[in-house]
């Protein structure tokens, strides 16, 4: 052993990162392995099994996690054009820190995710604030509450900050001399853009991809509140297999299937996000 090497007693850091690493035990690792374990054996004997995550194929379940996609795939495509346009101009306004840009867009979410849909829910019902206003003009009124409409406007509004800050931190950091010197060789706006800014942002988008389209992927609260239980996703499915059904190996199953898709999120953000420099917005 190398006389330089030090004991856990003897690092402050290894101390230090004690609370973080039981912590992660605790609320990360052990809930994990319990989902694998349920998913894994039969309800009735505690068997081996495979029929839980083979549940996935059955009709109204494959339905529900193509539905889940669809509009996981739309909302995180609306926050991508909305953002990177925003994240674009702010680059340009050169704020003196970045800390003032990151309160602006984490304000909203101050507020309990579940308070900010349900008022999105009074909002959009049929007798709500927004067929009010267009009742008061001599408008049409919309039917948006309990469809998919309503349903990808709360992902776009609840998710839109974790396309942002990815976006603007990747492209705060782009060398203003490097855009200078594509456009002193001839480069347009739109070259620069297409072969300098886009390429270099690619870590920030996809980050920013992965952080919209995990959570969207698995909500069920948004689902339950703007779409009235009359659009079903796959994180409606599992919600039911716990808490009505009380079947915790068939929803565990069923978890494990939506696990794939975090992992192949996980594999493209270390693939193309190697610094981690996107995902850090401070």
């Amino acid at each position: 052993m190398s006389k330089n090497a030090k004991s856990p007693a003897k690092n402050p850091s290894a101390l230090l990162a004690t609370p973080y690493t039981i912590w992660m035990i605790g609320f990360i690792v052990i809930p994990l392995l319990m989902v694998v374990y349920y998913g894994m054996t039969a309800k009735s004997d505690g068997a081996f099994t495979f029929e839980n995550i083979k549940l996935i194929a059955q009709p109204e379940n494959l339905r529900a996690l193509w539905l889940s996609i669809l509009l996981s795939l739309i909302s995180t495509i609306i926050c991508l054009v909305i953002a990177y346009p925003l994240a674009m101009i702010l680059r340009n306004m050169k704020f003196k820190s970045n800390s003032f840009i990151v309160m602006i867009f984490i304000l909203p979410m101050w507020m309990n995710s579940l308070l900010r849909t349900i008022a999105w829910q009074n909002i959009l019902e049929r007798k709500g604030v927004l067929n009010a206003f267009l009742t008061f003009l001599n408008l049409p009124t919309l039917n948006i509450i309990n469809t998919p409409a309503a349903i990808v406007l709360g992902m776009v509004y609840d998710f839109l900050p974790f396309m942002i800050l990815p976006l603007y931190n990747t492209l705060a950091k782009i060398d203003e001399n490097v855009i200078n010197a594509a456009r002193d060789l001839g480069a347009n706006s739109r070259q620069t853009f297409m072969k300098i800014i886009f390429p270099l942002s690619l870590p920030g988008v996809i980050s920013g991809i992965t952080m919209v389209f995990v959570p969207s992927l698995t909500t069920f609260a948004i689902s339950n509140i703007l779409g009235g239980s009359k659009v079903l996703l796959i994180g409606n499915v599992i919600e039911q297999q716990f808490q009505k059904l009380n079947n915790w190996n068939s929803g565990s199953g069923l978890s494990l299937v939506l696990m794939v898709f975090v992992l192949i999120s996980m594999a493209l953000v270390a693939k193309y996000d190697k610094g981690g420099d996107s995902t850090s917005v401070w």
